[in-house]
């Protein structure tokens, strides 16, 4: 795994370590990815469920 540059991208990568089961089905995406997007002064990372179509959302303000 590469040296993330932010702490935005560190998170990101911690999601995408520990946090990839989906709450509303249960499956367990092993090679899915959270998305990081920002807007002002909100960050927000979302999780789509490929098996449900489900959508996780943290969103952190600055």
């Amino acid at each position: 795994m590469s040296k993330a540059r932010s702490p935005f991208e560190q998170l990101r990568n911690r999601f995408n370590e520990t946090d990839l089961e989906c709450s509303a089905c249960g499956y367990i995406d092993d090679d899915g990815n959270w998305r990081v997007s920002a807007a002002g002064s909100r960050v927000k990372y979302q999780f789509i469920c490929p098996t449900c179509d489900a959508i996780e959302t943290r969103e952190m303000r600055l």
